[in-house]
């Protein structure tokens, strides 16, 4: 048996070692978005440094500008992994490049220069994390680490929604009206209506945004833990999966979203259908997820439909001002980031004054015209499509190699399945809330949508699909 010089193996053990740690700082430094970097970049003026060690770590966001720094550095860091020449689809990497370019385009005619200046900023941040996901955390065979550092900030997230709602909130909410709000000269009138509601938020922007938020990570990361069969048993697995599932799920719940209570019914509606189960488990499996969610839903929005729905009325007149807007500037558009302005020129005076369009297609329509609309708009959807995994293999029989290959086929499609769903039900949010101009949300997805395309396209034989190992 011929052995590894000790230098030859050092050098196949480093690349493997980097990985590791290239996928636990990418990881951490995304997780940190949802805790620092959680709110829309349009409203980065009413955004300052924290003052102590408490709004350091516990209070306050942080400066966007901040963000950009760490994402220099984990640019850096991912140098040595990032891959050489093109895959054989293109479009995977032009798309979101074209998208970003026309950004550029759309900023040069823009109607306020200040509010373009952000988001544009934020799009090209947003474009880098997905390549970094394409090109470079694909590259990582161990994404254990990458995973246990996103899931540890998820779970503090949801630990600060859990914290709100059973006291926290309205601790949050003295403090911000002795020692913030009376400091603060142009506050803006939907963070007031955050403040004064009893719905969490975690520490994202407001309550939509961390529904957003667990309906994009809650898949994957059950997915992951579930994968864990060599460092954990079957039942510990299960309990592992219990908690993290009820206290996302809680948060939900508690966030008062609507639309991502049947995101989430939707979502696990498809992951049912997805179980190697029989047809007749399956029927009773979806019978008892349609009634537990829409009794759920039923209890707790009943009022909110009494009431007349007024938020799902004021969406439809952003979008019908998205389309007027849309029409006055059908290229370029009024700029990234500026439908907020444009809005108040169109909008109804019964409706609320807004900022974002709640519609990140219309949006894109609105704020940079018809090609920033279809070249958005386009990748998310061939995206979405190129990239869904195929079903699981049925049962087999053979070797004892054989058969640990087969459970490693099916963990990495179960893995695939996972952030796959998420992405589904991110994209799907975007119809209806402005993910994507929140950093905290949108440049996880972008990542997870980069590390899933070349893992997932069987014909590009030019991208190495690494098997992976947890």
């Amino acid at each position: 048996m011929t052995s590894i010089p000790p230098q030859a193996a050092n050098k196949q053990a480093a690349p493997g070692s980097y990985g590791i740690g290239f996928g636990a700082f990418f990881g951490a430094f995304l997780g940190l978005s949802m805790l620092k970097f959680g709110n829309p970049v349009i409203m980065e003026r009413w955004v300052s440094a924290p003052s102590d060690i408490y709004e350091f770590v516990l209070s306050s966001p942080w400066p966007i500008s901040w963000a950009y720094l760490l994402l220099v550095l984990v640019l850096i860091a991912a140098i040595p992994l990032l891959r050489r020449g093109l895959p054989t689809r293109r479009w995977f990497v032009l798309l979101p490049f074209a998208w970003c370019c026309w950004q550029l385009v759309s900023a040069s005619f823009t109607s306020d220069s200040y509010l373009t200046g952000y988001t544009v900023k934020h799009f090209i941040a947003t474009g880098l994390c997905f390549y970094m996901g394409f090109f470079g955390l694909t590259a990582v065979r161990h994404l254990g680490a990458f995973w246990l550092a996103l899931t540890i900030c998820f779970l503090l997230v949801m630990a600060a929604g859990w914290s709100q709602r059973f006291g926290g909130l309205e601790q949050t909410r003295r403090y911000f009206f002795l020692y913030v709000y009376p400091q603060m000269k142009d506050m803006p009138p939907e963070y007031l209506k955050k403040m004064a509601s009893n719905r969490i938020f975690g520490t994202l922007f407001y309550p939509n945004t961390l529904a957003g938020a667990i309906i994009l990570l809650l898949p994957p990361i059950l997915a992951v833990l579930w994968n864990m069969k060599s460092w954990l048993t079957g039942p510990a697995r299960g309990f592992l999966v219990g908690c993290v599932g009820v206290a996302a799920l809680a948060c939900l719940y508690w966030s008062g979203s609507k639309g991502g209570w049947l995101l989430m019914l939707f979502l696990a509606l498809l992951g049912v259908l997805r179980l190697p189960f029989s047809p007749r488990l399956k029927m009773l499996a979806v019978a008892a997820v349609l009634l537990l969610g829409v009794a759920g839903f039923t209890i707790k929005y009943r009022t909110f439909f009494e009431k007349g729905a007024t938020s799902v009325i004021a969406r439809f007149d952003y979008w019908r001002a998205a389309l007027v807007i849309s029409k006055s500037h059908p290229w370029v558009g009024s700029g990234p980031g500026t439908f907020g302005k444009a809005y108040q020129e169109v909008r109804d005076p019964r409706s609320e004054p807004a900022r974002l369009t709640h519609n990140d297609y219309l949006q894109q329509l609105s704020d940079s015209g018809i090609i920033g609309f279809l070249t958005y708009s386009a990748f998310a959807i061939a995206a979405l499509v190129a990239s869904y995994p195929r079903a699981f293999p049925g049962d087999r029989k053979g070797t004892a190699a054989a058969m640990a290959g087969f459970e490693a086929e099916k963990a990495e499609l179960r893995y695939r399945f996972g952030v796959w769903l998420g992405l589904l039900g991110w994209f799907v949010q975007g119809l209806f809330e402005f993910g994507l101009y929140v950093p905290g949300s949108a440049w996880i997805a972008f990542a997870l949508l980069g590390s899933l395309l070349p893992r997932s396209v069987a014909a590009s034989n030019d991208i190495d699909k690494p098997a992976l190992r947890w």
